[in-house]
């Protein structure tokens, strides 16, 4: 059950003289509203209130059901149009019945920049419950004469918004303590304002329109783009009445459980979080244990990352000797000494120490990004090269879409002789590159299929597929809190995010063994399908 359900339950058990035990010492509730009806006989004489065409008197017949009589016509049963059965001791009336002012919304007002009359809003009656008077605008002074001073509003008087969807019927009380300097407030045309007879708990009555709340909601007419509850369907309201010991015995216990409710109210919203992000934290936590050597057990029959790194080393002097890749003039090296991490850039040794976050296997290496992969973009291509078919060019927006393994709507292209001539001259993404978002959001990634295209430059990093590494376990690293603290401590620029190739090349990655690489990919795939299922 929900903190709302909750809340409902417990209103409905308060109307409905559930909530408290009844006590037969209690006056009858027909004699309170004996009052009532002499009160508002009082104020017709006083002439405060207009005396209505046909009044309606509710009273139980001798077969103990309810029966109305309206005006001069005949008493007519009305236990099928009562919401539901009440306790003996309790009577039924309409709402009109024990107001003290006319159920009418307020005027249509004329604001001005400054005066010391506010005009009562329906935002004002805000959503999480409570009055907000700052949002109310100044009343024009000259308007503000026009207004008769029953339509000041005071002290408990009973809000309910009348107009627009999502906010109709929305209940509210206004106190004394809710204005601003003591200044007369005057409801605007969305209001509909209930001030209730003398001889009722004000905060009973505003209980039993809140539990109509939803009910309210569905009473509106009009458009869909504009709805308004009539203040004659308000009136007609059916209200019951407990004797007025025990209306005080339900406002004390509903000041006792309703903090409670909310309270459970706040946790179930927490929980309500956690349980819809759990599986993005989860899956973020399967990704620092994968980074961490602590997801799948290592192999002493493995051969270590050293051997790997070694290979990799060799294939890059290789393609620089062949002179197809440019020697990294700021080449790092890391390596471990004294049971310290080490690195060597640019003939100078310093210890990284307070760089590396976590320990890792004793048959894992760190290195930097640069040293292991070849990082790159692409060659700038420009808005007149686009075509209208041809080979597709991506943006940010196919590779973040492509991340997401959402279905992309190819918008640019470039012509298969441009494409043909950017393969011959440059290269162009090959199968087990790995595309990544560098600007804006920053980390969407995707592995190269096979399929010809080609992709914006500075958008797009480029980490070229290395025989002696994973495309699936890198892929793992750019999705892992690893890389996003990184990035995060990284990015640049000011009207967006940007990640440089340079502060990608210098990022610190975790290397395991190759045999190891597979096998973290192939379990943290297996636990994503099982989050899948949650």
């Amino acid at each position: 059950m929900t903190g709302q359900q909750l809340k409902n339950s417990i209103l409905q058990m308060a109307v409905q003289g559930k909530l408290v035990p009844q006590d037969s010492n209690d006056e009858p509730a027909s004699v309170l509203i004996e009052r009532i009806r002499k009160e508002k006989e009082q104020l017709i004489k006083a002439g405060k209130i207009k005396k209505e065409k046909n009044p309606s008197y509710i009273f139980r017949g001798a077969d103990n059901l309810p029966y109305e009589k309206v005006g001069k016509n005949e008493p007519v049963c009305i236990a099928d149009e009562v919401p539901f059965e009440i306790p003996e001791s309790w009577e039924w009336v309409r709402l009109k019945n024990i107001t003290v002012k006319e159920i009418k919304r307020g005027k249509s007002p004329k604001y001005a920049d400054s005066s010391n009359v506010y005009v009562f809003a329906q935002k004002c009656n805000v959503k999480l419950g409570g009055i907000d008077i700052s949002l109310a605008k100044c009343l024009d002074v000259k308007a503000f004469e026009k207004y008769p001073i029953d339509e000041y509003m005071v002290n408990e008087d009973i809000i309910i918004n009348s107009t627009g969807n999502g906010t109709l019927g929305r209940i509210g009380m206004f106190h004394d303590s809710d204005r601003i300097n003591d200044f007369t407030i005057v409801p605007d045309s969305h209001i509909t304002i209930i001030r209730a007879c003398k001889y009722l708990i004000k905060n009973y009555l505003f209980h039993t329109l809140k539990y109509y709340q939803p009910y309210l909601e569905k009473l509106g007419e009009g458009s869909t783009n504009q709805t308004e509850l009539r203040p004659s369907t308000v009136a007609e309201l059916f209200i019951p009445i407990p004797p007025m010991g025990e209306q005080k015995r339900i406002i004390e216990k509903l000041l006792e459980v309703i903090p409670m409710v909310n309270a459970y109210g706040d946790k179930e919203k927490e929980l309500q979080v956690y349980n819809s992000d759990f599986p993005t934290q989860l899956k973020k936590s399967i990704l620092q244990e994968a980074v961490q050597g602590k997801l799948v057990t290592q192999d002493p029959s493995d051969e270590p990352a050293s051997v790997l790194l070694e290979r990799i080393r060799a294939e890059k002097e290789r393609l620089i000797q062949e002179g197809k890749i440019k020697r990294d003039k700021h080449e790092s090296i890391i390596y471990r000494r004294d049971n310290s991490h080490y690195e060597k850039l640019d003939g100078i040794e310093r210890c990284i120490d307070d760089e590396i976050p976590f320990e890792i296997p004793n048959s894992w290496a760190w290195r930097r990004l640069g040293s292991i992969a070849t990082v790159q973009s692409s060659k700038r291509v420009f808005e007149k090269d686009y075509v209208a078919e041809g080979i597709p060019f991506f943006r940010s927006k196919e590779i973040g879409d492509l991340y997401r393994g959402e279905e992309i709507h190819l918008q640019l292209f470039i012509t298969k002789e441009h494409y043909d001539r950017l393969k011959r001259e440059y290269g162009v993404p090959k199968p087990g590159d790995i595309l990544i978002t560098s600007v804006g959001t920053i980390g969407n990634s995707w592995i190269c299929d096979g399929r010809e295209f080609y992709y914006k430059d500075g958008n797009i990093t480029q980490i070229c597929a290395n025989p002696y590494l994973s495309s699936q376990y890198i892929q793992l690293f750019i999705n892992s809190p690893l890389f996003i603290e990184q990035a995060q401590s990284t990015v640049s620029g000011t009207a967006y995010n940007a990640l440089t190739i340079i502060k990608l090349k210098n990022m610190l990655i975790p290397v395991p063994p190759l045999s190891e690489q597979h096998r973290i990919v192939e379990q943290q795939k297996k636990l994503f399908d099982k989050i899948m299922l949650i």
